[in-house]
C-alpha cells in the first residue's frame, strides 16, 4: 500500500468513528460509586451488528477526579521542632514556609505522634499509628497487634485512594513505612510506595540517609547516586519532583496531581552545603537557654502563642549553658549552626518545587500542606551530640575533645553528625520535651501551614483548633470531593479516624471538631479531651531506662486553653477529672491497639526476641553472588557478637583489586577485599579506628579460594577477636581486632558483593568494584 492510500484509509477510519451517539446509558464520573475501590466498570454491551461500519462505538469508561478537585502537595520535614522556623518564631530563615504562611494559614495546635514512621503512616492514611500497626519505628516492630509494622488490609493509603479516583501520584524523599525484612528484590513489596498508591517514587527506604551518599530507589530499583561533586540528596529529590510535575502537567494538564514531598532533612545526619552553614556562624553563641527565651519572645510577638504563655522548664538532665566549659560551648554552637543551615537549605529546595508549580499556573488551585516536623526536634544526640550518629546505636559515648577535631568539617561528608540534646529542647520551645515524648507537646506539636488560594480566602491568619496528623487525609478527601472508601479489593475498610480541617479554613472561630486524641510512644502517654490534657512522662529519649515502671508512673493534668506550654499542673486540684481522663486513655488505647505498652528501646532491635521476621531467620549460613547489593540488616546474615567464616571462590586477574563482600561504610563496617593483588580484611569501628589484616604477598592471575575466619572472644556484646586469612588452605595473615560494634553498622550503607556502594568501609585504591570475578561467597556463623 502506498503512502497516499494509507492517509486515505486513516481519514476514512476517522470519519467512520464519528457516527452519531445513541441514548445508550453510560457510566460517568458523576454517577459512579467512589466508596468502593476499584471503581467498578459498567457492564460491557453486546452487539447484534455484523459490520462495525454500521455500529456506534460505546463511550470509553474512565475514572476521572471530581470536577474542581485541586492538586495536592503534602510536605513533611523531618525532626523539626515547633520553635525552629521563623514562621513559628524560630531562629532559622525559611522564606518559602514563611511566604506560604503569609498567604495561607498557620496552625499552632497541630500534632504528630512523636516519632517518624508512626507519624508518616498516620499522615498517609488518616488512621492512628497503632491502627496502622506502626506503634513504633519499623526496626523495633514486634508480633503484637499495633506494633507489627505491617499495614492492615482494612486500611488503604491516601495515595491509593486518590490514584483510583483519577489523580496522578508521586512520592519523593523518605519512606520509613516498609518493614525492614521486606526491603529486598524478593519483597513482598506491598508496602513499598509504588505498591501503596504512588505511581512514582524516588527516594530512600528507612529512617535516615547520608545526604551526600544516599541509597536511592527509583520505584523498586536501586539506582546510582548522580556523579556530581556538589551532590546533595535534597537537591536531587527536588530535581526529580520538579521534573515529574512538569511532565505530568505537559501530558495531562486536566488531571490533578498528588505529591508527597518528604526530605530526609532535618533528621540526622545533619548534612548541609557549606554556604548555608556559614550563614549561621556565631548566631548561637548565646547558648540554648537564651535561645529558648528569644524564641518564646518572637512567638508571642507573632501571635503564635498567647502572651500569658510561660516558658516551660527544661528537663533536669539538660545543663545550663553557663555551666558548660569553653570547649563544650564552642562545639555545641557549631552543631546548631550546621542544623540551622540544613533547615534553611531544605526550605530553599522546597521553594523550588513550589516555584515550579507556580510557574505552571497551578499554585492557586494546589492545596499545599507543610508540616514542619514529623515530631519534635531530636534529643537522640545525647548530651554532647555526635560526630557519628552510629555511636548512639552502638552505645558508645563520644568525647567533646574528640569531636572538636572535626569542628571545621562538621556537616560535611566526613561526618555523620547530630547535635546535643540541649538544642532539641531549645528548638521545641516553649515546651519542655522533645522527639519520642508523646506525652509533651515538645514531642508532638509541629508548626503547620496550609496554603490554597482558590479555597482559602483568609490570608496570614492563625488557626488554633486542635489538629492531628490523622486529620490530613480526611481534609484532602473533603476538598477533593472524594469519600474515604468503605470497601477496597473486596475488604471492608475501617472507618476513617481523623477529622477534616476544612471547616477551619475560612472560620477562625469555628468550634473544634477533633475533641479527643490519645498519644503513646515508648510508654510516654497522654490523652487530650476538649482542651484538657492528662499525661505521664515515663522515659527520656537520652536515658537508657524509664524514670519509673509503667505501673508506678505519675500523671499530670493541664488546661491547654489557658496553659499553652503545659507549665501549670492541676492534678492535685482536680483529681476526679484526672482519673476520668486516665480511664479514657485506657479505653482509647485498647480501641486503637496501643495495648499492651512496650517501653523497651534497644532490646527491641533483636528481631528474634520480638517475634519479628528476618530473611535469614533460623539460618547460620548464606551463599551470595556478584551483583547482590543493598542487603539490609534484616536481609544479610547477622555477624554481630559472634564468630564467623567467609569463604570466597574468586578469579583474580592482573593487578587484582576490589571488594569481594562488605557491610557498612565510612562510619562503621567490615570488608573482605583485594588491594593491589593482596587479599585483605578491614574492620572499621564507628569510623574511629580501622584494623586491617592483609596478606603480604600479591596473588597472581588465577582462581582462588580465599577464606577469612573470625574467632570472637565472647563474654558479651561488642567484644574483640582474632581474624585469620587463608588462600587455597594456606594461612597468609592473622591479626587481632580489639573491639567490634554490638549494634548496627549503618541504616543506609548496607551489604554488597563485588563492590562497595555508598561510602567505603576501607581504602580500596582506584575502585571498590572487583576487577576479577566473584563466583560465590559463603558466610557462615560459628557459635
Amino acid at each position: 500500500m502506498n503512502y497516499s492510500n494509507s492517509l486515505f484509509l486513516v481519514a476514512m477510519l476517522g470519519i467512520s468513528c464519528q457516527a452519531p451517539q445513541t441514548d445508550q446509558k453510560q457510566a460517568t464520573t458523576e454517577t459512579i460509586d467512589r466508596t468502593v475501590l476499584p471503581i467498578k466498570e459498567p457492564p460491557r454491551p453486546t452487539s447484534k451488528e455484523l459490520d462495525v461500519r454500521n455500529a456506534t462505538p460505546p463511550k470509553r469508561f474512565e475514572v476521572k477526579a471530581p470536577s474542581q478537585a485541586p492538586n495536592v502537595v503534602v510536605i513533611l520535614i523531618d525532626d523539626m521542632g515547633f520553635g525552629v522556623s521563623e514562621a513559628f518564631g524560630g531562629p532559622v530563615k525559611m522564606p518559602t514556609m514563611d511566604r506560604l504562611a503569609q498567604n495561607g494559614l498557620r496552625y499552632n495546635r497541630f500534632h504528630t505522634t512523636a516519632l517518624c514512621a508512626p507519624t508518616r503512616t498516620a499522615l498517609l492514611t488518616g488512621y492512628n499509628h497503632h491502627s496502622n500497626n506502626m506503634g513504633v519505628i519499623t526496626e523495633l516492630a514486634s508480633s503484637y497487634p499495633g506494633y507489627t509494622a505491617v499495614r492492615p488490609q482494612t486500611i488503604t493509603p491516601m495515595a491509593e485512594v486518590l490514584r483510583q479516583n483519577g489523580y496522578n501520584t508521586a512520592q519523593f524523599g523518605k519512606c520509613h513505612e516498609v518493614p525492614p525484612w521486606e526491603i529486598s528484590n524478593n519483597g513482598p513489596q506491598d508496602r513499598w510506595p509504588t505498591r501503596s498508591g504512588f505511581e512514582k517514587f524516588y527516594g530512600f527506604l528507612g529512617g535516615e540517609t547520608n545526604q551526600w551518599a544516599p541509597l536511592i530507589y527509583d520505584g523498586v530499583t536501586m539506582v546510582e547516586t548522580p556523579d556530581d561533586p556538589n551532590y546533595h540528596f535534597t537537591t536531587d529529590m527536588t530535581n526529580q519532583a520538579v521534573s515529574w510535575v512538569r511532565m505530568q502537567q505537559a501530558l495531562q494538564p486536566d488531571k490533578p496531581f498528588f505529591i508527597y514531598y518528604a526530605p530526609g532533612a532535618t533528621h540526622a545526619p545533619h548534612h548541609a552545603p557549606k554556604e548555608y552553614i556559614d550563614r549561621y556562624r556565631g548566631k548561637f553563641d548565646q547558648g540554648w537557654d537564651k535561645l529558648r527565651e528569644e524564641i518564646v519572645a518572637r512567638q508571642k510577638k507573632l501571635g503564635i502563642i498567647p502572651e500569658s504563655t510561660q516558658l516551660a522548664p527544661k528537663p533536669q538532665e539538660i545543663k545550663d549553658w553557663e555551666a558548660l566549659s569553653a570547649e563544650e560551648k564552642r562545639l555545641f554552637a557549631r552543631q546548631m549552626e550546621v542544623y540551622a543551615g540544613f533547615a534553611e537549605h531544605t526550605d530553599y529546595e522546597m521553594g523550588r518545587l513550589v516555584k515550579a508549580i507556580e510557574d505552571m499556573g497551578e499554585l492557586d488551585n494546589t492545596l499545599i500542606v507543610v508540616i514542619a516536623g514529623d515530631n519534635g526536634s531530636s534529643a537522640e544526640g545525647q548530651m554532647n551530640g555526635m560526630f557519628s550518629e552510629m555511636s548512639y546505636f552502638n552505645g558508645v559515648p563520644e568525647k567533646v575533645e574528640d569531636m572538636l577535631k572535626h569542628y571545621d568539617e562538621w556537616g560535611s561528608e566526613a561526618t555523620y553528625p547530630h547535635f546535643a540534646a540541649g538544642w532539641a529542647v531549645a528548638t521545641d520551645a516553649p515546651f519542655t520535651w522533645t522527639k519520642q515524648m508523646a506525652s509533651d507537646f515538645g514531642g508532638t506539636r509541629n508548626g503547620t501551614v496550609i496554603h490554597w488560594p482558590k479555597g482559602i480566602q483568609s490570608k496570614g491568619e492563625i488557626r488554633s483548633q486542635f489538629g492531628h496528623v490523622i486529620d490530613i487525609a480526611p481534609t484532602v478527601y473533603e476538598v477533593a470531593g472524594i469519600p474515604a472508601p468503605k470497601m477496597v479489593n473486596g475488604i471492608a475498610q475501617d472507618p476513617i479516624e481523623g477529622t477534616s480541617l476544612a471547616y477551619s479554613f475560612n472560620d477562625a472561630k469555628a468550634a473544634e471538631r477533633h475533641t479527643v486524641q490519645y498519644f503513646e510512644m515508648f510508654g510516654n502517654r497522654a490523652i487530650y479531651q476538649d482542651g484538657w490534657f492528662a499525661r505521664t512522662v515515663h522515659k527520656a529519649p537520652y536515658l537508657p531506662k524509664p524514670y519509673r515502671t509503667l505501673q508506678e508512673d505519675t500523671w499530670n493534668l493541664y488546661n491547654t486553653q489557658e496553659d499553652f506550654s503545659l507549665s501549670n499542673d492541676l492534678a492535685q486540684q482536680q483529681p476526679d477529672r484526672l482519673k476520668s481522663m486516665q480511664d479514657l486513655f485506657m479505653r482509647e488505647a485498647e480501641k486503637y491497639h496501643a495495648l499492651p505498652l512496650d517501653d523497651r528501646t534497644f532490646e527491641r532491635m533483636v528481631a528474634s526476641d520480638m517475634g519479628r521476621p528476618t530473611v535469614m531467620e533460623g539460618r547460620t549460613s548464606v551463599t551470595l553472588g556478584e551483583g547482590m547489593k543493598g542487603l539490609g540488616v534484616d536481609i544479610f546474615i547477622d555477624l554481630r557478637n559472634t564468630s564467623y567464616t567467609m569463604t570466597a571462590d574468586v578469579e583474580v586477574g592482573a593487578n587484582g583489586n576490589g571488594v569481594i563482600v562488605c557491610q557498612g561504610g565510612r562510619f562503621g563496617g567490615l570488608t573482605l577485599y583485594v588491594r593491589n593483588g593482596k587479599p585483605s580484611f578491614s574492620y572499621n569501628f564507628l569510623g574511629m579506628q580501622t584494623t586491617t589484616i592483609a596478606s603480604s604477598q600479591a596473588l597472581k592471575p588465577g582462581k582462588y579460594k580465599v577464606v577469612y575466619d573470625f574467632k570472637y572472644d565472647g563474654g558479651g556484646p561488642g567484644k574483640g577477636g582474632v581474624g585469620t586469612m587463608y588462600v587455597n588452605e594456606a594461612q597468609v595473615a592473622t591479626g587481632r581486632i580489639e573491639r567490634t560494634q554490638a549494634g548496627i553498622f549503618s541504616v543506609d550503607d548496607l551489604a554488597d558483593v563485588g563492590l562497595d556502594e555508598g561510602t567505603p568501609v576501607a581504602d580500596y585504591g582506584p575502585s571498590s568494584k572487583f576487577n576479577g570475578k566473584v563466583n560465590s561467597i559463603t558466610i557462615e556463623q560459628k557459635k
